[in-house]
């Protein structure tokens, strides 16, 4: 069985590498000569835990091919995953400018029947668009080539993203066709032999899902974020909030973290893009936009910390920076609340000293010049600075030495952005800690 990914950012090289690792014949397209020059050398786009192993793996197999041509890529396939950007407008909405780009190409090549899938995260309304972009270019060439639109949304964690497409806890699949669901059906056999777990719904449901599942997790850790800056104020603590109420299973543990925000490639732009679809149907979704503003506002917390703590006044002042990526695991800066806060402490005259394990690369693509120091390791960060800020909760930070810190550091003071260190030992060891809600 032969498919096609396009698109080898984070979904579709992933999608394309797993895929491949079951035996199906993947060939990975992407307009980047670049990236594909690198991936046929083993050098990987995006971090991503086992990932590189898999890829390499299956290229020198043969099973993974890449290429910058699509119209090579697409003969023979199967079924074709457009797994492209779908970037947000100025108005919030998701441009579908290289999905639909994707779909039209994919009509000038398709030489037999073909069950063209959005993978991508796009709106309601969307396979009617590539359906319709398929059948223009398909009559341009006066050519009678039956194809099926489907719908399969990804729903993978950065950080444990290969582990979630290969052990998937359920698959969606938008699909109108019998014979497009018969393919589908054969493709994912291979990760579900222990147990049934695909969805098949209307293709409209299954876009909705995406975005849906995204705007829950979201609401989630907004509603702790806001409840946490309650418990400050009324001096209650977060954490013992957290677990009092994560115990109940209606609710459950995950994503009721409070901490400075959520970032990354698919909430933040998702929360919008549903909220401009409901203004599309004359619809004001109220709490996601509340979600949203308290994003937002969260993102500013730490650095209100900081500046309450030094009385206003952060001229000439350096801070150690623990973390840049939005979360751990993986190298993505996008939205994430480091950006927000290095933006913040430069404006009010500071100096910042940052570390991530694997983010660096990104963040001096965003900080051109002399506007952030990077630093050797997490203690090098700490080397002279005012104070330290812990932003990404990356397992090499959870259990530094406070005492070699401590000598490291101007002023023993951590403003801990994901609740990861105990207020009460840091105080012992001579420390000032504010957290989140605590």
């Amino acid at each position: 069985m032969k498919i096609t990914v396009v698109g080898t950012g984070y979904v579709g090289l992933v999608s394309g590498a797993c895929f491949s690792e079951v035996g199906i014949e993947v060939v990975c397209v992407d307009v980047d000569q670049k990236k594909i020059d690198g991936l046929k050398k083993g050098v990987m786009p995006i971090y991503e835990p086992g990932l590189e192993e898999i890829v390499v793996r299956n290229y020198k197999s043969g099973r993974l091919q890449f290429t910058t041509s699509l119209s090579e890529a697409i003969k023979g396939s199967e079924a074709a995953f457009i797994a492209v950007g779908t970037p947000p407008g100025e108005d919030g909405s998701a441009d579908l400018k290289y999905v639909l780009a994707v779909a039209k190409e994919i009509g000038e090549h398709m030489d037999d029947f073909c069950v063209i899938t959005t993978k991508s995260t796009v709106p309601v309304g969307t396979a009617k668009k590539v359906k319709a972009a398929v059948d223009e270019a398909l009559a341009k060439r006066k050519a009678d080539i039956p194809f099926a639109v489907a719908s399969n949304p990804e729903f993978l964690k950065e950080g444990a993203a290969v582990n979630d497409f290969l052990k998937p806890d359920r698959i969606v699949i938008g699909v109108e066709d019998e014979r497009a669901e018969k393919i589908m059906k054969r493709l994912y056999k291979p990760f579900q032999l222990s147990s049934d777990r695909i969805i098949y719904m209307d293709i409209p449901s299954a876009e909705m899902t995406k975005y849906t599942a995204n705007a829950m997790l979201a609401t989630k850790i907004s509603f702790m974020n806001d409840i946490a800056n309650l418990c400050e104020r009324v001096g209650a603590n977060a954490n013992m909030v957290r677990k009092g109420i994560g115990s109940d299973s209606r609710i459950g543990n995950k994503f009721i973290y409070p901490g400075v925000g959520y970032g990354g490639s698919c909430f933040p732009k998702d929360v919008k893009a549903i909220i401009r679809t409901a203004r599309e149907f004359d619809y004001e979704l109220k709490v996601l936009q509340a979600v949203e503003d308290v994003n937002e506002y969260q993102k500013s917390v730490l650095f209100e910390k900081v500046k309450n703590h030094f009385n206003g006044d952060l001229k000439g002042k350096t801070f150690a920076m623990w973390g840049l990526s939005f979360k751990p695991n993986t190298d993505d800066m996008r939205e994430s609340p480091a950006i927000v806060i290095i933006d913040q402490l430069r404006a009010a005259g500071a100096e910042v000293k940052a570390y991530d394990p694997k983010a660096m690369h990104e963040a001096k693509e965003i900080y051109i010049g002399d506007k952030v120091t990077y630093a050797n390791d997490a203690y090098d960060a700490c080397v002279d600075a005012d104070g330290l800020l812990l932003v990404t909760e990356w397992p090499e930070f959870r259990l530094p030495s406070w005492d070699a810190i401590g000598k490291l550091l101007k002023t023993k003071v951590v403003f801990d952005g994901r609740n990861i260190y105990d207020k009460q030992y840091l105080a012992e060891k001579g420390y000032q800690h504010y957290g989140i809600g605590i």
